[in-house]
């Protein structure tokens, strides 16, 4: 898991990096966020998962939502990922106290689904390998029931049975791989 939080990591902080402030009040794929509601979201999440990674406290601190900043939290997300321990044992993230492994796929899901978003909204591509692929949809499949019920993701989207890992991922998780194409 850990080489494709560091793939869509990257993807992620090249898309969030190039935001132009005329494209903040633009709508994304996830119908709760604009681009500027998307930037906060992740500007709160991704350091907690840094410091869910580090195995340290969760704070309060303030989040970031300028768009280069919000990307070098997912780099040091991501880099926080990349330590020997960080998928040993529990962890503090986001509702409570939970197996660090499962904070990771929490991690590598924000990172891809808005990471996409993100792209689409603002008309940038969004290119991530076969392999990262695949490990994104295991991660939606294995979140996507609790997803659907707390609202995170919409009702599955049908997509062609020769579609990418990717693409399936997106569909799964309420998205429609052909938004904005």
């Amino acid at each position: 898991m850990h080489s494709a939080i560091q793939e869509f990591a990257a993807a992620f902080a090249e898309t969030a990096s190039a935001v132009r402030t005329d494209q903040l009040s633009e709508r994304t794929p996830c119908d709760k966020f604009s681009v500027a509601e998307l930037l906060a979201h992740l500007g709160e999440v991704l350091p907690s998962s840094e410091r869910a990674a580090r195995k340290q406290p969760q704070t309060s601190a303030g989040s970031v939502t300028a768009p280069d900043e919000v990307a070098q939290s997912a780099r040091r997300a991501a880099a926080a990922w990349g330590e020997a321990d960080a998928y040993e044992g529990t962890t503090e993230f986001g509702p409570g106290e939970m197996p660090a492994e499962f904070a990771a796929a929490i991690t590598l899901q924000e990172l891809a689904l808005h990471g996409w978003d993100l792209a689409r909204a603002t008309g940038r591509p969004f290119t991530v390998g076969d392999d990262a692929s695949k490990v994104a949809l295991a991660v939606v499949e294995q979140l996507a029931d609790n997803a659907r019920a707390n609202g995170a993701y919409g009702p599955a989207v049908a997509v062609p049975a020769d579609a990418s890992a990717f693409h399936r991922a997106l569909a799964l998780s309420g998205r429609n791989p052909g938004w904005g194409a």
